[in-house]
């Protein structure tokens, strides 16, 4: 048996444990370990390797960034910065029609710009916009379908979680990955606005008008957002400044790792500020916050051993040598990338995509000719793979955040919210080809620091 033969019945056997509910880092952990072993022809091999990449995978100091903006975003939700920005956001353009949808979508944003993850994203923002999207007479499809494409905003909305553990495996800068998401993150903001204007537009009782509030209650509520604004500025801001001061030779102000404990220290120093995050709560934020870290590391140590098992077969070369000899145009490759990612969204969680397929693809990529440099090939791939992982999370029948936004709504059966996020798909995948046709929408920033 060929080295890429024992590698393809090894992601088969990976993915059919994956589908009798193994855990995801068991499934690639244990498919990884047997196939090293059978690769090596010993068992030393394998535990050698478990050894060695347990250390190596949790001694890198830029994953330290990980806990910390989990963390940030726990103590965000618990203190009630979510609520905020959706108050906010309904003051200013609720009364509109279908403002109350886009009310979400705007906090949605704001709050994945201090939390790093899409689905705490969407389970935030579900308990606080989706109630009263419901009792104003939004129709059940808008409403959980908005509030479910809000959710993935905390993935591509810079900080990212997803976004540092792409830099990491690829060894590319986070601050010029988190420079990258932006105009895309806005992108999509503005896609989802589009969306619920067009929904509106073709069933105006999906989204009945509300009352317009007084100047003062508007200034009032956007008065309770500077926490958000306030943190945001100062870790992008922290972050950012150390890049363009670090070039003009002047002290850096702080790197990415540092500017999470940063964001933390601002987050909770807000939340207390304006009283809204208790003893019990902190408590259950660093718990929550363990749980999740520890499920996130132990995903990447399985992807870690299952990559090297690749590595040992040379599998990944090989597919890139065979794609480039086909003499195929680059964007086509591309493209068939892309479309595997929507279809691996069915069935998997965006970092299991992330740290699964990215060892396989990202010599494909960077073999292929597309008039950039590698840097800037690898930071438009990593824009464009994060944003199709995104769709994954609200792609039928497997979507994570549908189901946590269904079972958010109780009542509501899943046919509707895969009807009502169907618009919201659409939007997102005329960004994508945007963003395929013009990669200056990902690299302009990049350009500018650096």
């Amino acid at each position: 048996m060929t080295g890429v033969t024992l590698a393809l019945a090894g992601f088969a056997v990976m993915l059919g444990a994956i589908f009798l509910r193994l855990p995801i880092a068991v499934a690639m952990g244990l498919t990884g370990f047997v196939g090293t072993w059978m690769v090596t022809g010993s068992a030393n091999g394998s535990l050698s390797q478990l050894k060695t990449l347990s250390f190596d995978t949790f001694a890198n100091y830029s994953l330290s960034i990980v806990p910390m903006f989990l963390l940030m975003g726990q103590i965000a939700s618990k203190s009630g910065m979510s609520a905020a920005l959706f108050r906010a956001a309904a003051a200013l353009v609720g009364h509109r029609s279908g403002g109350m949808a886009m009310a979400a979508v705007g906090a949605s944003a704001g709050f994945g710009a201090v939390c790093g993850s899409s689905l705490a994203t969407a389970s935030t923002m579900g308990q606080v916009a989706l109630p009263e999207l419901r009792a104003r007479g939004y129709s059940d499809a808008l409403s959980t379908g908005v509030v479910a494409a809000g959710g993935t905003l905390g993935i591509l909305i810079p900080p990212s979680v997803i976004l540092v553990i792409y830099a990491i495996l690829t060894e590319q800068n986070i601050v010029k990955m988190f420079a990258a998401a932006l105009i895309p993150g806005l992108l999509a903001v503005i896609g989802y606005i589009i969306a619920v204007r067009v929904v509106v537009w073709r069933n105006p009782g999906a989204a009945p008008r509300t009352a317009r509030l007084d100047r003062r209650a508007r200034l009032a509520a956007l008065a309770q957002v500077w926490p958000v604004v306030g943190i945001f500025a100062l870790v992008m801001g922290g972050i950012v400044g150390d890049w363009n001061w670090a070039r003009a030779g002047v002290q850096a102000l702080f790197t990415p790792t540092e500017g999470a404990a940063v964001g933390v220290l601002a987050t909770a120093f807000a939340a207390l500020v304006t009283g809204g995050l208790t003893r019990a709560d902190l408590r259950d934020a660093i718990f929550e916050t363990a749980t999740a870290t520890g499920l996130i590391f132990a995903i990447l140590l399985g992807a870690q051993l299952f990559n090297t098992f690749l590595a040992f077969t040379q599998t990944p070369q090989a597919l890139a040598a065979w794609v480039t000899g086909l003499g195929v145009a680059p964007v086509t490759v591309l493209l068939l990338i892309l479309v595997c990612y929507l279809a691996l969204g069915c069935v998997m969680d965006s970092l299991s995509m992330i740290l699964l397929t990215i060892p396989v693809f990202f010599p494909i990529v960077q073999g292929l000719e597309f008039g950039m440099t590698p840097e800037a090939v690898a930071i438009w791939f990593g824009i464009l793979a994060l944003i199709v992982v995104e769709i994954g999370l609200i792609t039928p029948p497997v979507g994570l955040n549908l189901f946590i936004i269904n079972r958010l709504a109780g009542d509501v059966p899943l046919s509707v919210t895969y009807r009502g996020v169907a618009p919201f798909i659409a939007a997102d995948l005329v960004r994508v080809a945007a963003l395929v046709a013009f990669p200056g929408l990902s690299l302009w920033l990049v350009g500018l620091i650096g």
